[in-house]
């Protein structure tokens, strides 16, 4: 098991998938288990793409209100 943290929250995630995950690499998650291993610039492009499609529904619900 692992300590995986996204945007400062923690969650469990299990490293069974993934033979050779270390500390500070970055994973993909799904339903808790670590599933693939991404370089740093394939994560931080990923984030920045999740950040912006949370702005925009966020700005879209504000507008319906």
């Amino acid at each position: 098991m692992a300590t995986i943290d996204v945007e400062g929250v923690q969650r469990e995630a299990s490293l069974l998938l993934l033979e050779d995950a270390r500390v500070g690499d970055y994973v993909i998650v799904h339903a808790g288990f670590a599933i693939q291993k991404l370089d740093e610039s394939a994560a931080r492009e990923t984030l920045d793409l999740l950040r912006e499609a949370i702005a925009a529904v966020e700005k879209q619900e504000s507008n319906q209100n």
